[in-house]
């Protein structure tokens, strides 16, 4: 029987992404504040749709703002690894990706009162040594890559790539990869942003951003029997008003059209037992 799976997932990251970047000015940081503003919001949105969802928050944003954190735990949310700060592992040794890895599994092991499940990688770019490490230290699935749509696989180790001939592939392990999307994430549609480096235009028309976000579970609906579709939304970006109605438009289309809505944990754990 076809069964299509919808995770509705929010990087809470407040203020640590551009803090991430060495924008720390005032209004830098006012841009992040608005997203303790819109978690207040989205969680009844959530709640009123019937909607169980999929929350990851660096360590020092779990720190910042314990309230809303607790707010999201209480609300029957799960909540995944996103890094202790927002620097990402591809520019962290071993050891501090290790470091920054348990101080973020301390800080939500506090929150929650369990280890986080899942990990998404700030900026979306792992480390050569991320999947060993997460390995180690017991992650059921890890959201940050790319090679597939609506199909859950396994993480390999061991790629080979040269700069000059075919890859060679690695062996896969036991960690779930629960595949991400630039094209189904709110920020590079939405936000504004202008550094000395580049400037990302952002200002989409809502509408527009809602017809490519349906139509992508339209596709999985039509053409795969069992799917997952990934969706990835930022709490300061999809929180302003004319986006948060859009969300809540590709919520009830969604209803509509049949979906079912899962945090990340719980789609992991039925695409592992569907292989078991």
């Amino acid at each position: 029987m076809p069964r299509h799976i919808v995770c509705i997932t929010f990087d809470f990251d407040a203020m640590s992404g551009f803090v991430a970047r060495g924008l720390t000015t005032p209004t830098s940081i006012s841009r992040g504040e608005f997203g303790a503003v819109a978690v207040r919001r989205l969680l009844p949105l959530l709640k009123k749709h019937n909607v169980t969802s999929s929350f990851f928050i660096p360590g020092v944003v779990v720190g910042t703002y314990p309230r809303e954190s607790a707010m999201i735990v209480d609300s029957g949310h799960e909540v995944g690894h996103h890094g202790w700060t927002h620097v990402t592992p591809a520019s962290l040794s071993r050891a501090e990706e290790e470091e920054h890895l348990l101080k973020g599994m301390e800080s939500i092991r506090k929150l929650s009162g369990k280890n986080p499940r899942g990990y998404r990688s700030p900026a979306w770019d792992l480390s050569p040594h991320t999947v060993e490490l997460l390995l180690k230290h017991g992650f059921l699935y890890e959201s940050s890559m790319m090679g597939d749509d609506y199909t859950p696989y396994y993480c390999r180790q061991g790629d080979v790539i040269p700069a000059d001939g075919p890859m060679s592939f690695g062996q896969p392990t036991r960690l779930i990869e629960m595949p991400i999307s630039w094209s189904l994430d709110d920020y590079p549609h939405f936000e504004f942003l202008r550094t000395k480096e580049f400037t990302l235009p952002g200002l989409q028309n809502a509408n527009g951003v809602l017809e490519n976000f349906f139509d992508d579970f339209v596709w999985m609906q039509k053409n795969v029997e069992w799917g997952v579709l990934t969706y990835t939304f930022h709490p300061y970006v999809i929180g302003r008003g004319h986006r948060i109605l859009m969300l809540e438009r590709l919520l009830e289309k969604l209803a509509a059209g049949g979906a079912v809505f899962m945090s990340m944990e719980q789609a992991a754990a039925e695409f592992a037992a569907r292989k078991s």
